[in-house]
């Protein structure tokens, strides 16, 4: 028999542990691990000189907007900033123009993003206003659906419990429930106290987005999640309360998982003092207490995944004149892959931990079977990355459109080298080197 790839020279991250070995691919899929005489014959021979070969990494949430915001990424520049941050998968968030929040809009991104797409694209959906359109979105393939508490923007009511909670149990736990955790009404409240006194700073702006906004809508979604029984995935949880909260929640046998981000992990609120209103997300950075406790809740497993919440703008809305003007999010999918090598390389964490964030935790989360694991049949979806190169990071050179990062000029060690989605050599040194397309369009419970 002859494959379509083999990759020799490598080391491999397999079953727990690296091992010297090669990979033999065949259809998009892994056919064989093993030494060198044991592979079998191979159309092409790729040596990848002693690099590390990772699965495949996996992003839950990211805003490759496109359609009505193609102004500030589309499908073929966030994909290709995927491929070159190490990322083989991202599953795209519904706060779109027009939102995804129906069977068309999410059929009509999907078809959208087939031509374009470097790596495979699933896709959230915004909750309907009608709870009967949700099993018709879920049959068109959203592998998720979206809670965004902070603002109303898809169809569900979100002032209305009631309707939250008869949403939750029409999904059930077929797909996750993914929730921004913060209080709409608190932060209206404040922020129109702090215009009114004529504030429009950046401390103003944690005003709004308080520890205490994010704690209570946590403790909200609580509620229902114990009434309904719904599988509730949080997203950037930023705050030690909220993570503790959840935590204690998880023990009473609640299927819940919770995500952080590397901005998060890796910036404070000093930062953001510091740099400005480039690094203006939300939820905001946190001071350093509650940085150093989500550190300790990756190592004490109260965080499930690593999620970049790649949130790119135009670079004149994050230099507006006020705060409230300023759009938030942080450009992450070309950073988060060498910021947790970094740390890797610090003692930090293990390789193993960033495999169970990045890669093997999200493919369980999101029901994506037979992804995010080095495993004979498994997609053949890896990454090759080099654990001793160091770089300073320059967002001049993301493929993102977003050329803006607060890690401008950080130094980092360990650096993704090559991407292969099914088998096929996309990103090489740097450079996307694929056609366009090349991606799959991932729907619920996996391909």
């Amino acid at each position: 028999m002859t494959v379509d790839l083999v990759l020799e020279n490598l080391k491999a991250y397999i079953g727990g542990s690296v091992e010297e070995c090669c990979i033999a691919i065949e259809n998009g899929r892994i056919f064989k691990l093993g030494r060198e005489t044991q592979m079998p014959k191979a159309e092409t021979v790729l040596n990848l000189g002693g690099l590390l070969v990772l699965p495949g990494l996996i992003d839950v949430h990211v805003h490759l907007r496109d359609e009505g915001k193609a102004y500030k990424e589309d499908f073929y520049t966030g994909t290709a900033a995927a491929a070159a941050g190490g990322f083989t998968t991202v599953l795209d968030m519904p706060n779109n123009a027009p939102v995804t929040m129906s069977a068309d809009t999410l059929k009509r991104r999907m078809e959208t993003a087939k031509a374009k797409a470097f790596v495979n694209v699933g896709f959230f959906s915004e909750f309907p206003g009608e709870t009967k359109e949700i099993d018709a979105i879920i049959k068109a393939g959203a592998v998720a659906f979206k809670l965004y508490l902070g603002e109303q923007v898809g169809g569900l009511n979100i002032d209305d419990d009631k309707a939250l909670e008869e949403a939750f149990k029409t999904v059930k736990s077929r797909v996750p429930i993914a929730v921004h955790a913060e209080d709409k009404n608190m932060l209206k409240k404040v922020e129109r106290k702090l215009k009114q006194e004529g504030r429009s700073d950046i401390n103003a702006f944690l005003e709004v987005h308080s520890v205490e906004a994010e704690v209570k809508a946590v403790k909200r979604v609580l509620k229902i999640a114990r009434k309904t029984g719904a599988k509730v995935h949080f997203c950037h949880i930023s705050t030690r309360h909220s993570l503790e909260a959840i935590h204690r929640a998880r023990g009473e046998g609640l299927p819940l998982t919770c995500e952080a981000t590397p901005h998060h992990l890796f910036l404070s609120v000093e930062d953001l003092k510091r740099v400005g209103t480039l690094a203006l997300t939300i939820p905001p950075l946190r001071d350093k207490s509650h940085v150093d406790f989500l550190w300790e809740g990756l190592k004490r497993g109260f965080i499930d995944v690593i999620g970049s919440d790649h949130a790119p703008h135009a670079f004149t809305e994050k230099n507006a004149g006020s705060v409230w003007e300023i759009k938030p999010g942080i450009p992450g999918l070309e950073t988060s892959l060498p910021l947790m090598l970094t740390a890797v390389n610090m003692g930090m964490l293990s390789l193993a931990d960033v495999v169970r964030f990045m890669a093997e935790n999200p493919a369980k989360i999101f029901r994506l079977y037979g992804w995010g694991t080095v495993k004979e049949g498994f997609k053949a979806d890896l990454v090759a990355v080099d654990l001793k190169r160091e770089y300073l990071i320059d967002s001049s050179k993301f493929y993102s459109k977003a050329k803006f990062s607060p890690f401008d000029g950080k130094r980092v060690k360990g650096k993704p080298v090559k991407t292969f989605v099914g088998g096929r050599l996309v990103m090489d040194e740097g450079e996307v080197v694929a056609e366009a397309g090349c991606g799959e369009i991932v729907c619920s419970g996996g391909l």
